[in-house]
């Protein structure tokens, strides 16, 4: 059985430790390799070759830095489908989600490549009687990511791509689950020639992580996932004195007004709450129908959804994946009891679907939840599955009022054919991505992935010129010439 390997210092090295983990294929629940829980000794040998190769890369010029990140896209667009069959593979998705997750990857690699102008700074001349000021960026040393389960390649690449092309050095510690894209991805790199020591992998769990985090030479971290981890690793970098950047969990509202485009709304619903099997960040948990549109709404939502074919992503014709593990899978289903037993309707049963190619496969089918309550704990509470909850509303303001009672704020949208609440939603709504007539939020590579309240830990967010300034330090001159 294959174990993989961590990449240090530009070689492929093989771990010491004696503790391994299966990483299984959710669909054939086949185990395609294992991965090791490196050792404290490991990542340090890691954090050593970043700081090792700093001083060198620092001085390396934008414009360098940049060519090899656009030798990294071109190797990425050449292995584009294999990089999405792994995908589909380790973390259950459907292929065209996969592609999807490979062409955002490659769109940030290529935006971190116009770190030339990204990293200009600015001046002034003559602040006083022959005196100028300027202030311009610098890297600042050790930066890591951690990414999470649901986006095992793209996730890295919102952070790394910007760190690097900063002239900081980097460290990737993969999600244990899903670590078979992450290892692809550094066969690529090493391809570019990248210097020894720029940009380093660790395989592990939780002890990988800690090391990190105590580490005086690593000066920030880049994480996604559950709010209980982000609100940990927040704490714990902060109090080590790094820079700290959590994407956290969620629970996503999607209103529909009266008047939304019913036929178009409801597609879009659909790729929302079953896009990925629900394991998304921004996936839609809660369907606020306001008004008269609640009963045809619902009718046509739950008949789409009934009709959806759920099964292995490798077929074209598939529209849902699996979970990503048995143990994910008991926990979705035990929000489902959780809400029959608080007395919600279940319009549409996704338990106990048979695909009969992958009989042992960690499937769900869609699942709809009526005369869902705003108190209930599947209205509230990130069940990280393919569960919709709806929730019937009389208008506009008391559907804010139940996103705004929510913890969470990462992303809301609206259905409507109305500018007039189309502004009041994204003028009132305290979440960081907004969506109208949109389904999924998702950013492009040149703009924040946004969040707010439990949904995020810090101050700035991944990709865009908030990672430019997340990676790099202003520093300001003033010069007097006697």
């Amino acid at each position: 059985m294959r174990v993989i390997e961590n990449y240090v210092n530009g070689e492929w090295v093989a771990s010491k430790s004696t503790e391994l983990l299966d990483v299984v294929n959710p669909a054939t629940t086949e185990v395609m390799a294992r991965v090791p829980l490196s050792t404290a000794e490991e990542v340090e040998m890691a954090i050593q070759a970043a700081k090792g190769a700093f001083s060198e890369w620092r001085e390396t010029p934008p414009v360098t830095r940049a060519r090899y990140l656009f030798r990294l896209r071109d190797l990425m667009e050449d292995e584009f489908e294999d990089l999405a069959r792994i995908i589909v593979q380790e973390a259950g998705k459907c292929i065209d989600e996969a592609r999807g997750e490979v062409r955002r990857a490659i769109e940030n690699v290529e935006v971190a490549a116009g770190i030339p102008s990204l990293m200009m700074g600015y001046n002034a001349e003559d602040i006083a009687v022959g005196i100028d000021e300027e202030c311009v960026r610098q890297p600042m040393g050790v930066f890591c990511c951690i990414p999470p389960f649901n986006f095992p390649f793209m996730v890295s690449l919102w952070f790394a791509p910007y760190a690097i092309a900063c002239g900081n050095t980097y460290i990737v510690k993969p999600s244990e689950q899903v670590p078979l894209s992450q290892n692809r991805l550094f066969e690529l790199i090493d391809q570019t020639d990248l210097p020894e020591g720029v940009i380093n992998l660790v395989n592990g769990a939780k002890g990988v992580v800690d090391a990190l985090l105590e580490s005086p030479e690593v000066r920030g971290v880049s994480f996604v996932g559950s709010t209980a981890v982000a609100r940990y690793i927040y704490s714990k970098g902060a109090a080590n004195g790094k820079r700290v950047q959590a994407q956290a969990g969620a629970k996503n509202f999607l209103v529909v007004m009266p008047d939304a485009d019913l036929e178009r709304t409801v597609s879009a619903l659909l790729t929302s709450f079953y896009g990925c099997a629900g394991e998304r960040c921004l996936s839609g948990a809660v369907l606020l129908a306001v008004g008269d549109v609640y009963e045809p709404l619902r009718d046509k939502f739950v008949h789409a959804a009934s009709r959806l074919q759920v099964g292995y992503g490798l077929d074209e014709s598939v529209q849902m994946g699996p979970v990503i593990s048995k143990k994910h899978m008991e926990r979705v289903l035990g929000y489902i009891e959780k809400g029959l037993g608080e007395g919600a309707k279940l319009v549409l049963d996704g338990r106990g679907i048979k695909v009969d190619e992958c009989p042992n496969g960690y499937f769900i089918g869609p699942t709809v939840f009526d005369e869902v309550a705003p108190q209930m704990a599947i209205a509230n509470e990130e069940i990280f599955g393919p569960v919709a909850s709806i929730i019937k509303t009389q208008d506009l303001n008391e559907a804010i009022e139940i996103i705004h009672a929510n913890p969470y704020g990462n992303a809301s949208s609206i259905f409507t054919t109305s500018g007039r609440w189309a502004r009041e939603f994204k003028y009132r709504v305290r979440c960081g991505n907004i969506g109208i007539n949109v389904g999924i939020v998702a950013p492009m590579a040149f703009f924040p992935f946004s969040g707010t309240k439990d949904s995020f830990f810090g101050d700035l967010h991944g990709q865009g010129r908030d990672a430019v300034d997340f990676f790099t330090e202003k520093k300001v001159v003033i010069s007097r010439w006697f």
